[in-house]
């Protein structure tokens, strides 16, 4: 079991320089993807199942160098869960992506970069969630970091480069304080192994611990988009090509959220700063939605939901109860799948209208009401309605902060709820307005709405745009994902409750560690 381990990360990374090779083949890039992410998934989903039912996790020293100066590899329930998760995500995007170039061209996609792009970003978001020492997770996020880059710039049009460049530039900065994070752990502790310095960290002052846990949690938030940190999200993702859109609302940022919670939990367990993390929860769950509500375009109402509900995961690991750990990650796995849903679910509405902004688009409804049907089932699952997973991963989360009850929880259960509701009311405007609303209502109704018209991209237009059917399919089979975690929600959810009380336990993490040793 432990050979497949490395094969998470070395299959997308053979995938991606086969790819680059044969790039003047189309096809031969989309059967290497595909084929590779589907080996990844069918990988992950059995480690998942073998560290779940052996109670124990599996780690792989990389190269036969001894701890702490190899390469560990972890995989816990945690880390494989969310490796099947994402390797869903990004297979069912790419499917997305070639439908979209199929009928497009290199226009929007140039598929000689896009695969072997999308395969390294497939590697970095895996190396991530294995990595069993700091510096191989900041390695993984580097390698989002190089691969994010040209995906987000694909087309080289004007807006492209322009947010290319602030996101480069927010990341390298959060990259360096990550870097110098890990060189004063180093130089304090004298390993960068995650097991070890949960041993260890305990040896130094409570002042340097704060220091370099503040360190951490402020490189970390930055690309978890954590509100004042999340100022470049609305601006960055909306230019981006559609499916590229997708796969980075629905997974880069929960890297970010992954490593915060791997801090909190393992390396700072004993060193609290709940308080601030709760009002970081709660000025981004308020902020990120009353941006939302300010919004006129699909893209960019989604981008500022998505710094909002960032805010509920931040909730969750601060309340630091198991309950409310395991909470944590059904939502984060709830938001991966229903917020990638949604921008696939727009990039075919601006196929299908030639444009995003809730000012233009009328009638589709009546026109495109499979479309309708694929933006509605997530719009109200996000928004938390029930009996829908955002119900049940809000729900959790606010029954294990009434367990704790103090008045700083009880505020934020409140802002929580008053988050749903807004979020709700912003993609239900938008629905109103995009299927509902015919061509030939009255100047009322155009009246109403009038003041949005000042909004970012309000008056957005492209071109209209055949829709294949395989990003229709591709789309329904998301939505699919989204209904599932309604159905399985029983079986997801108890595998999600044993992930918070085993994080709670880094005692038993330290033994599996230290078998992996030459």
């Amino acid at each position: 079991m432990n050979a497949l381990v490395p094969l998470l990360v070395t299959l997308p990374l053979l995938g991606a320089a086969v790819a680059l090779i044969a790039g003047r083949h189309r096809r031969t890039q989309v059967v290497v993807s595909i084929v590779t992410l589907t080996l990844v998934c069918a990988i992950a989903a059995v480690l998942l199942y073998a560290v779940d039912v052996g109670n124990q996790p599996i780690a792989v020293s990389v190269g036969g160098w001894p701890i702490p100066f190899g390469i560990v590899l972890y995989v816990d329930r945690l880390a494989a869960l969310l490796v099947v998760v994402s390797s869903i995500v990004l297979l069912a995007v790419l499917l997305f992506s070639v439908g979209q170039g199929a009928a497009d061209g290199d226009d929007e996609t140039p598929v000689s970069i896009f695969h072997p792009s999308y395969l390294i970003l497939s590697a970095g978001i895996f190396n991530a969630f294995i990595a069993g020492d700091l510096f191989n997770l900041y390695v993984g996020f580097e390698i989002l970091l190089v691969a994010s880059y040209v995906l987000i710039t694909l087309g080289g049009t004007e807006s492209r480069i322009r947010t290319g460049v602030v996101y480069i530039v927010v990341s390298l900065v959060s990259s360096v304080l990550f870097l110098a994070a890990i060189a004063m752990i180093y130089g304090a502790l004298g390993t960068v192994n995650m097991v070890q310095l949960s041993q260890r960290i305990g040896e130094l002052p409570q002042e340097t611990q704060l220091v370099l846990h503040l360190m951490l949690l402020l490189a970390f938030s930055i690309k978890a988009a954590v509100f004042p940190l999340s100022f470049w999200l609305p601006d960055s993702y909306p230019t981006a090509p559609a499916p590229v859109t997708a796969v980075f609302a629905g997974l880069l940022t929960k890297v970010g959220v992954y490593a915060i919670i791997r801090t909190e939990t393992q390396l700072f367990l004993y060193n609290d700063v709940n308080t601030v993390l709760l009002i970081a929860a709660l000025l981004t769950m308020i902020v990120g939605v009353l941006g939302a509500v300010a919004q006129a375009e699909l893209k960019r109402i989604l981008s500022f939901t998505l710094v909002s509900h960032i805010g509920y995961m931040i909730f969750g690991l601060a309340i630091a109860t198991p309950d409310a750990i395991g909470a944590t990650i059904y939502y984060m796995v709830h938001h991966i799948v229903v917020q990638t849903t949604l921008f696939l679910a727009v990039g075919l509405v601006e196929r299908r209208a030639g444009s995003t902004s809730i000012l233009r688009v009328k009638g589709l409804m009546r026109a495109a009401p499979v479309i309708a049907v694929l933006y509605f089932i997530p719009a109200v699952n996000l928004g938390g309605l029930p009996p829908f997973s955002g119900f049940i991963g809000k729900f959790a989360l606010f029954d294990a902060a009434v367990e704790v009850g103090t008045p700083l929880m009880m505020v934020l259960i409140v802002a929580g709820i008053v988050t749903s509701l807004l979020t709700l009311y912003a993609l239900m405007r938008a629905w109103n307005l995009s299927f509902w609303r015919e061509e030939d209502d009255s100047a009322e109704t155009e009246a109403r709405i009038e003041y949005l018209g000042a909004a970012p991209a309000a008056g957005i237009q492209t071109e209209r745009r055949v829709i294949p059917r395989i990003m229709t399919a591709a789309t329904a089979g998301m939505v699919a994902a989204t209904v599932a975690l309604t159905v399985f929600a029983g079986p997801l959810y108890d595998v999600c409750a044993r992930i918070g009380a085993a994080l709670l336990e880094p005692i038993t993490l330290v033994q599996v560690e230290e078998d992996v040793q030459p």
